[in-house]
């Protein structure tokens, strides 16, 4: 991929640990250039500026109004994420924002409408999804190799976060659980795999009132849980096919695999949706073993933040892989299961978006 006439410059809002991923991505990036960073706390960006030649140290509103910033890159909080890209689409910025695309989907609604008014565009992590792991996937899926899909498995299992994350409050409050937090990953994969979700059954549950954190300055410290904790839902795609999904903070580990899926001649192993690589097996019908498919699709050793090279190279017309609009039906089929498993009853998705483009099989060259 030779280097863009003009890349497009992108300008950080939030200097917290995210941060840290996204500037080892970017001297593998030619089609975007980091010009400046910001932080309501000055001296974080203060220190990313000092580390990184050419980067400029900001405040949030000197960041909208540089007229050298041409997409903003928004690495706030989630309560922060639709304030932070409304201010960046009044300033007529292109928007890139770390998952979730809003802190809830009336919040999303409210940036995509903003967006196709100023007719700019948005993107929104998680970019996992355009590595080689779930583009292979893709791949043997688009050529046939499991017949018609039938269904899906996506399963996340874990103890919980308090037992390694020093602050794991949010986790356990409304807007946290399982499914809000790593759903993202699942559901984007489900939906570029299998297409967009027509409606939604749930079910959830949480075992526990409290919960001690295991590590840091307030080890030992026991906090509330507000929220559900194990979270399953069945989503059934407009294409047909029924995706059966398992978010838990409450179990101890599996050894499912991270999504399964089956079609009429053949099963599909797919890596976990929060790496960009691993192998994908196939088990066609008939098949007494499994064989691991060779990478055939995706950006090669892909890392956080691939999604702005793909946002920027794509066609003026077209969107993104990682769209707005992706992140937002997501949030809608997540929102959705979770008020089906407190209504009791099936709840049909309103939202829906385009299958993502597959990704073509692409090295990423490092600037000189």
């Amino acid at each position: 991929m030779g280097e863009p006439l003009n890349p497009l410059n992108v300008g950080i809002v939030g200097c917290g640990h995210i941060i840290g991923a996204y500037l080892e991505t970017f001297p593998r990036l030619d089609a975007v250039r980091l010009v400046a960073v910001a932080d309501l706390d000055r001296s974080r960006a203060d220190a990313v500026a000092a580390e990184h030649p050419g980067v400029r140290s900001l405040s949030v509103d000197e960041l909208m109004a540089d007229d050298e910033v041409q997409l903003v890159l928004n690495l706030t909080i989630p309560a922060a994420h639709a304030p932070i890209a409304l201010q960046a689409l009044a300033a007529g910025k292109i928007v890139y924002g770390e998952k979730p695309l809003a802190a809830n989907s009336e919040q999303a609604a409210t940036v995509l409408a903003a967006a196709a008014e100023a007719g700019i565009t948005v993107g929104c992590a998680p970019d996992t999804v355009l590595g080689t792991g779930t583009q292979t996937a893709r791949r043997a899926i688009d050529d046939g190799l499991i017949g018609r899909p039938i269904s899906a498995t996506a399963t996340m299992m874990t103890p919980g976060h308090e037992r390694w994350h020093p602050n794991p409050d949010f986790y356990y409050v409304p807007g946290g659980g399982p499914l809000l937090d790593m759903g993202p990953y699942y559901v984007s994969a489900l939906i570029t795999l299998l297409g967009p979700v027509a409606s939604v059954i749930g079910a959830a549950s949480h075992t526990r009132t409290s919960r001690t954190i295991g590590s840091g300055p307030r080890e030992g410290e026991v906090i509330p849980v507000t929220t559900d904790t194990h979270v399953t839902g069945v989503l059934v795609h407009e294409s047909g096919a029924l995706s059966t999904l398992v978010m838990s903070f409450d179990a101890v580990a599996t050894q499912a695999a991270n999504i399964e899926i089956h079609g009429e001649t053949g099963s599909l192993i797919v890596p976990d949706p929060n790496r960009f690589d691993g192998d994908v097996k196939l088990r066609s019908l008939g098949s007494t073993d499994w064989e691991i498919l060779p990478v055939s699709a995706g950006y090669v050793d892909a890392s956080r933040g691939i999604g702005l090279q793909d946002l920027a190279l794509t066609e003026t017309d077209a969107e993104p892989r990682a769209s707005g609009r992706l992140a937002y039906h997501a949030l809608d089929v997540m929102e959705s299961v979770l008020k089906s498993a407190h209504s009791g009853q099936s709840v049909t998705i309103e939202s829906t978006c385009e299958r993502p483009a597959a990704v073509p099989l692409t090295e990423l060259s490092v600037r000189a």
